[in-house]
């Protein structure tokens, strides 16, 4: 397994767990904006372990903002990595799949990407975006014995956001509730995510999962 991202310190911990309880990992630099840094990613991973059999991309970052107040360098922001970046790592990887006759591609979107929220208009395009480059990867890879997946997380607990003031996300959060986004304040474990993830990872050869909408469970209610 190897772990890409900007903070590679923060793969390196998870790294030397992994090594911890027998497993083989490495932690490699990743700037999924940068052609140069996703192709030394790859050359070093192959050289590594091999030749790359999953694809799990999942670069990313938001910037909240409604659309007239979010400049067009932020917008753009937003599609280099969402989308123009899972781009780069898909044309770097894809074509010894697709020689091989096997691998699976599994794309991390958003539920923003289906069901529009305010303030997010420039993540969720991206991520709309990124869902159109999957669903067109679909349809191109048949018989190819490649796969193409992605999956699209509720509200998750990350850090996306942690940097904004209460009254800020208090607004937000107002704007959601109008069009019926925020019904309750549960969110998503990032484990929750991953496990989706495996689940499509492991779908055995003969089916694939297309696409996946985890959402957060609703705190009980009274019978």
């Amino acid at each position: 397994m190897a772990l890409g991202a900007r903070r590679v310190g923060k793969c390196q911990e998870l790294v030397d767990e992994i090594r911890s309880t027998g497993g083989e990992a490495l932690a490699v630099e990743l700037d999924v904006t940068d052609e140069e840094s996703v192709a030394a990613c790859v050359a070093t991973v192959v050289e590594a372990l091999g030749d790359i059999e999953l694809l799990v991309a999942g670069a990313g970052d938001t910037t909240f903002g409604r659309l007239a107040d979010v400049d067009t360098t932020a917008f753009d922001d937003q599609l280099q990595v969402h989308l123009v970046g899972a781009n780069r790592l898909t044309t770097a990887i894809l074509p010894s799949m697709i020689m091989r006759q096997r691998g699976q591609l599994i794309f991390v979107g958003s539920d923003v990407a289906l069901r529009r929220r305010p303030h997010m208009g420039a993540y969720g395009a991206a991520k709309a975006a990124l869902t159109a480059m999957v669903e067109n990867l679909q349809m191109e890879l048949e018989g190819t014995g490649v796969s193409a997946s992605i999956v699209h997380p509720g509200p998750t607990r990350t850090g996306m956001g942690s940097n904004m003031s209460p009254d800020a996300l208090e607004s937000i959060i107002r704007d959601w509730a109008l069009w019926g986004h925020a019904r309750h304040q549960y969110t998503l474990r990032a484990d929750d995510v991953a496990r989706a993830i495996a689940f499509v990872a492991e779908t055995p050869r003969g089916g694939y999962v297309a696409s996946l909408v985890l959402d957060p469970e609703a705190p009980l209610r009274a019978p």
